[in-house]
C-alpha cells in the first residue's frame, strides 16, 4: 500500500489536477500530472471508473496493481508533483505485469520522473 504521504486526497486537490495539470494518455490509462512548485512528496491518486467494470473487485484490482507499481518507483518522481491515474476500459483485458510495465514507461515519458 502507497503511504500515506504520497496519497493524493479531496476533491479539491482532483480538481486542481484537472484544471490547471497537464495529461498524458498511454493505452491503457491516463496520467494528469500537475507541478504545484512547492518541496513535498508526490501525491498519487487512481481513478477506475464503474464504466470500467460494475464490480468493485475488479476496481480495485486494478487500483491495487497500478498503486503497487508507483509504490515502487516512488522516489524516481520528482518533489511537488500530485498525479491522477485515470484508467480506460482497455485496461480490463491486460495481466499485472504488462500494467506495471506501463505504468513505468508512462510515468517516465510524462516527464515527472527525476
Amino acid at each position: 500500500m502507497l503511504a500515506k504521504k504520497f496519497r493524493l486526497t479531496g476533491g479539491k486537490d482532483f480538481k486542481n489536477v484537472e484544471v490547471n495539470g497537464k495529461t498524458f494518455q498511454s493505452a491503457n490509462f491516463g496520467i494528469a500530472y500537475l507541478d504545484k512548485k512547492d518541496v513535498g512528496p508526490p501525491r498519487f491518486a487512481f481513478v477506475v471508473s464503474t464504466k470500467i467494470s460494475k464490480e468493485a473487485v475488479d476496481r480495485n484490482t486494478i487500483k491495487r496493481h497500478i498503486s503497487e507499481t508507483v509504490r515502487l518507483m516512488v522516489n524516481e518522481v520528482k518533489e511537488g508533483y500530485d498525479v491522477v491515474f485515470l484508467a480506460k476500459p482497455s485496461i480490463m483485458r491486460c495481466p499485472a505485469d504488462e500494467i506495471a510495465r506501463e505504468v513505468r514507461i508512462a510515468v517516465r515519458a510524462s516527464g515527472i520522473t527525476k
